[in-house]
Order: structure tokens, then C-alpha cells, then sequence
């Protein structure tokens, strides 16, 4: 899909392991089902309340918009699940179909001297960290000073 940098369902291993250091933000410590990554993030537990062994859906992308086509760069508030682009084009927007989303910065991509084949993005959402760790394979297109998207939804047993 355009747009789309990553996409995997997540387990959540841990949450806060060295402790609650603020308190509306958690630190989650999980895993990808398919791909074997290893995430840490930081979510608004007020707003988005997540528990050790919940599952998610992740989906790292350029663009809210489900054709792929970069976001405008002036943010109008959608009053439904479309919005008119510049053009008077109706856009949906991927947020619909997700319960959490956040805006950042790409800020550092680490390899491993052990392990050619790893690489870490590092992703900055106004403080609230993110580390995707794995496969570089996987993390192909993700670039240090791009802006991404992170969109998560709670998968029901």
C-alpha cells in the first residue's frame, strides 16, 4: 500500500519494567508476530490505556491518506470520516480505521556491530520515543529526519 513504511501485529511482553517515570505515559516493551521485531514505546496511558499481553496492529506510514499522495501541509479538521483536499477531492483518511495516532520524527537509525542485518529506527512523537528494532529488511524506506505517522488499534481475542 503507498505510504505504508512498516505493518505488523504486535504482543505486548512488559509494560514499565524499570518503572513508571511519568505519570500519564507507559512504556511498552513488545514483540511483532511476523517479522520478529523488537518495539519499545511510549503511549498516553490516559488516553490510550494498553496491558501485558494485549495484541495491536502497527502501522508506520508517510501519509494519512489511504491513496498514498503526501498529506497537504495545512491541517484542517475533518467533520467526517472524509475530508475535501485542496482540490475538492474527497480523502479518506487511514486514521479511521485506527484508535491511536501519533505524528513524529525520525531521529536516529543504529545498525549493529554484531548483527549487519539489524537496524534500529528511533522515532521522536513530541517526547513520547519509540524504538523499532529488527531485520533491516523490513525497515527499508524508513530515513533519519523523515516525518511518520504511527497508528495502532487493539486487537479483540
Amino acid at each position: 500500500m503507498a505510504g505504508i513504511l512498516f505493518e505488523d501485529i504486535f504482543d505486548v511482553k512488559d509494560v514499565n519494567p524499570e518503572g513508571k517515570k511519568f505519570e500519564l505515559v507507559s512504556r511498552l516493551h513488545c514483540e511483532s508476530e511476523s517479522f520478529k521485531m523488537d518495539l519499545v514505546l511510549d503511549v498516553n496511558s490516559q488516553l490510550y490505556p494498553v496491558d501485558i499481553g494485549d495484541k495491536f496492529r502497527l502501522v508506520l506510514a508517510t501519509t494519512l491518506r489511504e491513496d498514498g499522495k503526501p498529506d497537504d501541509e495545512e491541517f484542517v479538521e475533518p467533520t467526517s470520516s472524509t475530508s475535501v483536499a485542496a482540490s475538492g477531492a474527497s480523502v479518506t483518511s487511514r486514521a479511521d480505521s485506527f484508535e491511536y495516532v501519533m505524528y513524529g520524527k525520525v531521529y536516529r537509525l543504529e545498525g549493529h556491530e554484531h548483527e549487519a542485518a539489524r537496524l534500529g529506527a528511533y522515532v521522536s512523537y513530541g517526547g513520547l520515543l519509540m524504538r523499532l528494532e529488527g531485520d533491516a529488511n523490513h525497515l527499508q524506506g524508513i530515513e533519519v529526519d523523515q516525518n511518520v505517522y504511527l497508528l495502532m488499534k487493539k486487537l479483540a481475542f
